[in-house]
């Protein structure tokens, strides 16, 4: 028990206390260099380790069983969703959440089936990253972890108390030990990389797959917190460097040149294509069915969890 309060407040230390400083600063991405280092760095990790096993995962994997699996964990992340509820004072929507975890967890076979869906109980995403931002808590600077994904400080802070409670949880419910916990943990992430699979593969994204990607992300936190309401988006004037003007053979560039400017506009406004994509990345991260990115940085952080028992932190 000890282990584990000094392991909880250990990661939130580490990831809440630069967040009043930092969030001074006008970019949201003060730290880009570091950032996109780590990002290489766990982009190899990803396409050498992880996603192999992915992919082997999905060749063996029949489909029913596959969103069976992805049910069921998602099942498992419903009383944390319920706590954020109520720390966020969504009364209605915390009695929605329990009621949607005891159905699955009866009629749908401890969640492998979404029985809940079908009698008008969706599927509510809640974390302690969005509890603090409702409490008023700046999102501090966005940074990159090895292992694991970008997110803000806040949002580290949130994943950490989130892994700290389920981790509690599985142990007081379910009697799990650390063994458990992290086979829960490598299902969930090798499940999350599976389910992202197809959606990688329609995108094809090319350029700067560090901005967009962490652009989508902020954007699809922004509408979280928010209900889908958005207000403000940091990077919302993020041009991608698509915005230089080409030059005419004349020297003068495009915009300066009535005529010249006349023959490049197209007779309808088309997004470029790096916006498109990153249209397709925010609709895609948007489908609550769609596993995101976050998900999976949320269950790699259970392993912090597990750790703290190994005492390895």
């Amino acid at each position: 028990m000890m282990n584990r309060t000094l392991g909880a407040a250990a990661l939130l230390v580490l990831f809440s206390a630069p967040v009043l400083a930092a969030d001074a600063a006008p970019n949201p991405d003060p730290w880009e260099h570091f950032n996109r280092k780590v990002y290489a760095f766990n982009d190899r990790i990803d396409r050498y380790f992880l996603k192999p096993i992915a992919k082997g995962y999905r060749k063996i994997t029949p489909q029913f069983v596959d969103d069976g699996i992805t049910n069921l964990l998602n099942n498992l992340g419903e009383p944390a969703t319920v706590v954020n509820d109520l720390l966020q004072g969504k009364i209605k929507q915390s009695a929605q959440d329990t009621g949607r975890f005891v159905v699955n967890s009866t009629v749908g076979l401890v969640g492998f089936f979404d029985v809940a869906r079908h009698i008008k109980l969706p599927r509510h995403q809640e974390d302690f990253g969005q509890t603090l931002a409702k409490w008023g808590v700046p999102s501090g600077p966005y940074v990159v972890v090895p292992f694991l994904w970008g997110m803000t400080i806040r949002d580290g802070a949130g994943y950490g108390t989130d892994a700290m409670y389920m981790s509690e949880l599985y142990e007081n419910a379910l009697n799990f030990g650390w063994e458990e916990t992290t086979g829960v943990l490598v299902l969930n992430v090798v499940d999350t990389r599976a389910d992202l699979i197809p959606m990688e593969e329609s995108l094809q994204v090319t350029g700067d797959r560090y901005r967009l990607i962490r652009d989508a992300w902020m954007q699809r936190r922004n509408f979280l917190i928010k209900d889908g309401l958005i207000e403000d988006d940091p990077f919302l004037d993020d041009d991608y460097g698509m915005d230089e003007v080409p030059e005419t053979e004349e020297g003068t560039s495009a915009e300066e040149s009535p005529a010249a400017g006349a023959d490049a506009m197209p007779d309808t406004e088309a997004g470029t294509p790096e916006e498109d994509r990153l249209d397709d990345v925010k609709e895609a991260t948007s489908d609550d069915s769609q596993t995101s990115l976050m998900e999976a940085s949320s269950s790699v952080a259970l392993h912090a969890a597990a750790a703290t028992d190994r005492q390895e932190f």
